[in-house]
């Protein structure tokens, strides 16, 4: 009995020293060297660039977006600062500042609860309006 008591204490000595180790320190993924650089950043950017990517280039005009926005009671449904419009079936536009692309899309075919306008807006209508949704919410 004392031989196994003998064997036995070296071996929970050793597993509890080794349970102990490191327990002060935190591992870090941080790397201790960055290779590389970064590309140059210009004072001034594209609308493209300022979406994030995938916005895509506005070809719409807001000032008649904006009429456009009012005519068709976009603001019975959405709130947008811009145009003093506070409803709430729709997206808050201002909160979810979409992607000029994202606007079109779905101004053209509608979704959710909106219905399509592309029977009842031209294309430069429907690229008016998604400017001037987007240039108040970016």
């Amino acid at each position: 009995m004392r031989r196994r008591a003998a064997l036995l204490f070296p071996l929970v000595v050793l597993t509890l020293a080794l349970a102990g180790c490191g327990g002060s320190e935190e591992a870090t993924p941080t790397p201790e060297s960055v290779q590389g650089t970064l590309p140059a950043q210009s004072e001034s950017t594209s609308t493209e660039e300022q979406g994030g990517g995938g916005g895509g280039e506005v070809e719409g005009d807001a000032e008649a977006g904006s009429q456009i926005y009012n005519e068709q009671g976009c603001g019975a449904c959405h709130a947008l600062e811009a145009a003093n419009s506070t409803g709430n079936v729709g997206p808050d536009l201002d909160d979810l500042a979409p992607e000029y692309d994202a606007i079109v899309e779905q101004v053209t075919n509608g979704g959710g609860a909106m219905p399509p306008f592309k029977d009842s807006l031209s294309e430069q209508q429907i690229k008016d309006v998604s400017a001037f949704v987007f240039e108040s919410t970016h």
